[in-house]
């Protein structure tokens, strides 16, 4: 942002200039001295034609002498004659210049401002879930990616490309490497350490706790309010059975998202449970899913069996809206819980239609699993980002209400995303 500040502050100087220096060194003629110049040279023709009039003898020698006393009174009247001490003449050129430095900057700052895309660069740190940054797609760019990187490896820009790339890939080893070596050169963006947290997750079979959370925590110190680490924050909360923690981060996160959305709900639901389970006097513990809802211990499943299965399509309404490189995600979520997802898969609209499978393997903690909970929503969503949270513009669809275990479930991409 520095950088941005700099070259527009370059570029305005030279405008400023531009402008300015023509006006600052033009000179103002004096139109007093052009009027004496021309009343001398007249003068002087007087004075000639007197002279041939006395030679051709037309004139007296005392009607020559009294003629000129008499150009030579008015020439005292009408010629001002200037000398060193005189005052200086006001140049309003100059005025005109001083004026115009003046008010060019703060015209064009007013105009940024005004119309201007402020967050351009903010958006450029923070995209974690924009998608705006942009990403490569193909194994040549990548590559040449890597290599500009490896010339200049302070290429901050380059890297985060490069990560967000790598997540799209689901190469969330070498996405969090990246993400580490970011954080160096940018230590202060609140959001490339929430982005670390979740590729190093991501890395570790998606477990938010141990060194997610410190990355998370970190994020938070920066920047208290930033969406994807309370969202990551209070679901690890949760996993670790803070009950308390988890409501603290989603409440300030709830004010965020768009009243009436699907998040919203979950969020919301989210901060039940959690008030649910303290008033369970259940403390510290790990929260136990639905089990208080349904008058009695729950079973756990036999292995395999909280599977869900099924397929997802675009609907051919809004098909020409998708990218073939836009990120699809297809995730489940407990319909009366936290809002962290229970399983989820990223893949691309190319790929479509997709045969999908959710399972306890996909779980980011051991409590937030399929098998924990009895009523679950499968969604899909295609996003301009590789984030699943929900952002305008992104392409939606969802199950009705299921049960783990769910197989044949039909999917259809059919909504916009408000």
């Amino acid at each position: 942002m520095t950088t941005f500040w700099i070259i527009c502050a370059l570029l305005l100087a030279v405008a400023v200039l531009f402008v300015v220096l023509p006006l600052w060194r033009s000179k103002v003629k004096d139109n007093h001295v052009l009027r004496d110049a021309a009343n001398l040279e007249i003068f002087r023709d007087q004075i000639a034609e007197m002279d041939t009039d006395l030679s051709n003898g037309l004139l007296t020698r005392e009607l020559y002498e009294q003629g000129k006393r008499e150009l030579q009174a008015r020439m005292l009247e009408e010629v001002k004659t200037t000398d060193g001490s005189s005052a200086a003449i006001v140049n309003p050129h100059k005025t005109v210049a001083i004026v115009l430095a003046l008010l060019l900057p703060i015209i064009a700052v007013g105009l940024y401002m005004k119309i201007g895309n402020q967050d351009a660069f903010l958006e450029q740190g923070q995209r974690m879930g924009a998608g705006g940054f942009g990403t490569v797609h193909t194994d040549a760019a990548l590559k040449e990616l890597e290599d500009k990187i490896a010339k200049n490896p302070k290429d901050a820009d380059s890297m985060l490309i490069l990560a967000r790339s790598y997540v799209e890939q689901e190469r969330y080893v070498d996405a969090a490497k990246t993400y580490n070596k970011l954080t160096t050169l940018v230590p202060n963006e609140a959001q490339l350490w929430a982005d670390f947290a979740d590729a190093l997750a991501m890395a570790g079979g998606q477990n938010l706790a141990g060194h997610p959370t410190m990355l998370l925590n970190k994020a938070l110190e920066l920047d208290p309010n930033n969406p994807k680490a309370l969202a990551l924050a209070g679901s690890a909360a949760m996993g670790r059975g803070e009950f308390a923690a988890a409501i603290q981060y989603w409440e300030k996160l709830l004010p965020q998202i768009q009243p009436g959305t699907e998040d919203a709900k979950m969020i919301a639901d989210g901060i039940q449970q959690a008030r649910a389970a303290i008033a369970q006097g259940k403390g510290g513990k790990p929260i136990a899913p639905q089990a208080a809802q349904a008058g009695g211990e729950k079973k756990a499943m036999a292995a395999g069996q909280e599977r869900i299965t099924g397929t997802v399509t675009l609907s051919d309404a809004i098909k020409a809206q998708a990218n073939p490189n836009d990120t699809l995600f297809v995730l489940a979520r407990a319909t009366e819980g936290p809002p962290m997802p229970l399983a989820v898969i990223r893949k691309q609209v190319k790929d479509l239609p997709l045969q999908f499978t959710l399972d306890d393997s996909m779980a980011m903690s051991p409590q937030m699993k399929l098998s924990n909970f009895d009523k679950v929503v499968v969604v899909a969503r295609i996003a301009k980002s590789s984030d699943p949270m929900p952002h305008p513009g992104d392409l939606q669809g969802m199950s009705a209400v299921l049960k783990p275990g769910s197989n044949g479930v039909k999917i259809s991409i059919d909504t916009v995303v408000k």
